[in-house]
């Protein structure tokens, strides 16, 4: 984190949005959820206040699906399913021997680069989408 920031009440309200769901929400979908109890708010806040969480490391991008970003509060290292039919995200669990270890050093030895983190998502049709 490169500076301390303070926690406006909107700020506060779309972190706790983006914490209490799996969802993976788009900007539009925290808009939404928040604008019947904070009227005053518009979609440039919600957009402001995610980079915020962002720069602060309180939240990440899962990446563009279907045209829209969306986001993750759960900042540990773990892959997505990413719905091709509905575009739901889902995370995956992962154990300890799904990524080695070993990759990152072999990687980081390999391209001489720095890992900080990776990023993997599996897409294909979920089990709630007809075939």
């Amino acid at each position: 984190m490169t500076q301390k920031r303070n926690f406006s009440a909107k700020r506060e309200a779309i972190y706790n949005a983006l914490v209490s769901t799996k969802l993976h929400p788009s900007v539009e979908w925290i808009y939404h959820k928040l604008k019947p109890t904070i009227p005053n708010l518009s979609l440039g806040t919600v957009y402001r206040n995610l980079n915020v969480l962002r720069e602060m490391e309180l939240v990440k991008s899962v990446g563009v699906v279907n045209g829209q970003e969306r986001f993750d509060a759960d900042m540990s290292q773990h892959p997505h399913f990413i719905c091709t039919k509905c575009f739901r995200v889902i995370d995956v669990p992962v154990g300890k021997n799904f990524f080695e270890a070993n990759a990152y050093e072999y990687i980081s030895d390999e391209y001489d680069v720095e890992i900080q983190s990776h990023s993997l998502a599996f897409y294909g049709i979920c089990r709630s989408c007809p075939k």
